[in-house]
């Protein structure tokens, strides 16, 4: 058994001077049944907790550490950006030359806008798919999330056609009230839904690959019709990429699935792990924000100099490295396969599922299409199994509506670890 004493010391202090004791909701352990473990250190496929326990990590920071932790090349120069400043407040070569970056990769992007995270993306890009559109009205789809800013905090309503409702205290329901919920995948639904409300949506916002719900990729029969209703009602199509940009592909799941979307949210990979965000789209609809148009948004540290060094080292290390994308989703096909076969040799209760290089282990069978499939999962199950990956240590996602993160520094071993300490966690699970 390891031992947690420190982290527990830890966790005690920053109960009694943070909310919960973390700085964000999933980090508390809670849904896994147990206290967080704090993090000393990192190193390629690894962490290293305040107890001096080592773990595989398949969090990977929620995604930006797609080629580890710490790699070698992103450090080179990382003391001489330091010394030259870390905040101007003022344009910097390096916005510049991330904003060209950005602009290459990503079909239909033209102009693009710098922020902190991926909450004030998606923020940001709503008010301007407003302002462009004059509509006020939003279509979001249950079980996507958009990071934490008030008009999609929600869920759907008691009827298809109905308003969203708050999910959250401090959210007035006249603050959600123009955002419509739908059914990721129900084309049928999303073609209603168009036909009452389209002439007055302002924008439609969706994770192409759902990253938190588990793992749910988006039909191709259900983004293209996405695609083609906006056309026909005057709808700007958002994909939020914030974990899928640069993950799936070089281009995003927009590359992917051959959709090229209005506007796009960005973040993770492209600060190489540091905070960042960014939104942009056609130079028509993006020509409205200020200082060129009237829609206001704003930000001291937007293009902050050290995030811009760091996400332009990831960003030219990934293009030069094509392979690298076929490498991760080799193996995620490896997983797959030696999960599947464990699966099948116990007849375990769960569904190890992969979209491209972005993989996951449901804790229930049948269908897993959209968030009224996966909310049954067992969700119980999964904590135990959580609790048995950590003393072995293997490092999960705390919750069971997260994929794993695959880097380019998980080795052979490493995965074969992750299948053999599963099959055990499993047995002791059900047997």
């Amino acid at each position: 058994m390891h031992s947690y004493e420190k982290s527990k010391s830890l966790y005690d202090r920053a109960k009694a001077v943070i909310p919960g004791g973390v700085n964000s909701p999933v980090r508390a352990f809670k849904s896994v049944g147990r206290e967080p473990i704090f993090i000393e250190s990192a190193k390629d496929s690894t962490l290293t907790d305040v107890d001096g326990n080592t773990y595989i990590d398949f969090i990977g920071s929620w995604g930006p550490m797609i080629l580890g932790h710490t790699p070698p090349f992103m450090q080179e120069d990382f003391n001489k950006v330091i010394k030259r400043g870390i905040s101007y407040g003022v344009p910097s070569p390096l916005e510049v030359e991330m904003a060209e970056k950005l602009v290459d990769a990503y079909k239909g992007l033209e102009l693009v806008r710098m922020v902190n995270s991926g909450t004030e993306a998606t923020m940001s890009a709503i008010r301007v798919a407003r302002g462009y559109t004059g509509r006020t009205k939003i279509l979001k789809f249950e079980g996507c999330y958009h990071g934490h800013s008030d008009a999609l905090l929600v869920k759907s309503g008691s009827g298809t056609l109905t308003y969203g409702v708050p999910t959250s205290l401090g959210v007035p329901e006249s603050t959600v009230k123009d955002t419509l919920v739908g059914t990721y995948n129900d084309v049928q639904e999303l073609e209603s839904i168009f036909k009452a409300e389209g002439d007055l949506l302002s924008c439609v916002i969706l994770e192409p690959v759902a990253g938190n719900m588990g793992v749910v990729p988006a039909s191709e029969e259900f983004i293209k019709a996405l695609r083609t209703l906006c056309s026909k009602y005057g709808v700007v199509l958002i994909f939020d990429e914030v974990i899928t940009g640069f993950r799936l592909a070089y281009g995003g799941a927009s590359e992917v699935y051959g959709v090229e979307p209005d506007m796009v949210c960005f973040g993770k990979i492209i600060g190489g792990g540091l905070p960042v965000g960014a939104y942009g789209g056609k130079r028509e609809i993006m020509s409205i924000v200020s200082p060129l148009g009237g829609v206001y948004q704003a930000g001291t540290l937007s293009g902050n100099p050290l995030a811009m060094h760091c996400g332009i080292k990831m960003l030219d290390h990934l293009k030069a490295n094509p392979q690298i994308y076929i490498e991760l989703e080799d193996k995620a096909k490896y997983l797959e396969k030696e999960m599947k076969m464990v699966i099948e040799k116990h007849q375990f209760p769960v569904t190890f599922v992969r979209y491209r290089s972005m993989p996951c282990l449901f804790f229930k069978t049948g269908a897993l299409s959209s968030y009224e499939d996966v909310k049954s999962c067992d969700i119980e199950a999964y904590a135990a199994f959580f609790r048995s990956m950590l003393e072995e240590g293997i490092l999960l996602p705390p919750a069971q509506f997260e994929g794993l993160f695959l880097s380019t520094a998980h080795t052979q071993w490493h995965l074969d670890q992750y299948v053999e300490k599963a099959e055990a966690a499993l047995i002791k699970l059900y047997s």
